[in-house]
């Protein structure tokens, strides 16, 4: 029987226009399965900080992952340049209001095994991702960073509110962060509920202090808000829809930390900083995007 090693690669890539292939590893999860990300390494030697990249919600697993790093490179392929290592991760499905209605993971023993309150939820998975990166012979693990758009700078929140995070700073970038807040959506006009399920996807929140009066527990907010204990940029996007809830989740940290920066620009695409590539495979970045990901690459920066 051949032993499986904790970072065997499961396979290797090559990346067009980089000399830096993509090493797509497997995190064993906190109920024993398994997560897939895609690492890749800068040049010299390590051990090298390293971002963990993040878009939207769960699934899709390694081909999700694999059109991820061709596609959207451009943004590892900044952060390589600037010496990080980076790693594109895939979580499991969000779970409707999971978070909320779950509290904390709790693990207890049973029949020699162990015994859950509750299934692992994604932002549980990115976790499991950072702890498993923080063990490559090729990642320091004490300079550790997050990237995370929409949904997944909301699972930043959660991860942060509930685990002892192993990072240095993170961005959350248009953060969709309605489920952290608590907000009240049940009447908004733009919200529909198809089967018990929230069917979000027109929510139009642009003003902050229409965000600000939809909390609906301001001391649990505030408890989960105060877990936050990095330096954090929130970026938001001056045409999104749900402006005002980027703006509040800055507000909130910004109360707390003197560390918690907030940028905004102009850019019609939602997570306008994974620039694409085009038929012909070359990154199409335009000012804006340019701009932002040169602002991010400073902010990890300072505390690198």
């Amino acid at each position: 029987m051949t032993a499986w090693e904790p970072h065997q690669v499961l396979m290797t890539e090559e990346v067009a226009g980089s000399d830096r292939p993509a090493h797509y590893l497997l995190a064993e999860t906190l109920d024993g399965l398994y997560t897939p990300y895609a690492l890749r390494l800068p040049e010299g030697e390590g051990p090298h900080p390293c971002v963990l990249v993040a878009y939207g919600n769960g699934g899709g697993g390694i081909g999700w992952l694999q059109d991820r790093v061709h596609r959207f490179r451009h943004v590892q392929d900044r952060l390589l340049e600037a010496g990080y290592a980076s790693a594109w991760m895939r979580y499991r499905t969000e779970v409707e209001l999971g978070y909320q209605h779950g509290g904390r993971l709790r693990v207890h023993g049973r029949q020699g095994m162990e015994l859950m309150n509750r299934a692992p939820l994604e932002y549980e998975d990115e976790l499991a991702i950072l702890r498993h990166v923080a063990r490559h012979p090729a990642v320091d693990g004490d300079r550790l960073f997050h990237l995370g758009v929409s949904h997944a700078g909301e699972m930043l929140l959660k991860l942060c509110s509930q685990y002892d995070v192993p990072l240095r700073a993170a961005v959350a970038a248009e953060p969709a962060s309605h489920e952290v807040l608590t907000l009240r959506l049940d009447d908004e006009p733009t919200v529909a509920n198809d089967g018990g399920m929230r069917d979000i996807e027109r929510l139009l929140m642009r003003d902050v202090e229409h965000a600000r009066s939809r909390v609906a527990d301001p001391a649990e907010v505030s408890a989960r808000v105060d877990g936050v204990r990095i330096p954090v940029l929130v970026l938001g996007r001056e045409e999104d829809e749900l402006q005002g809830v980027f703006r509040l989740t800055y507000d909130l940290l910004a109360d707390r930390r003197d560390d918690v920066e907030w940028r905004s620009w102009s850019h019609d695409v939602h997570g306008y900083i994974y620039p694409e590539v085009d038929a012909a495979g070359v990154p199409q970045v335009d000012d804006v995007q340019r701009e932002a990901l040169d602002a991010i690459v400073a902010f990890f920066d300072r505390y690198r």
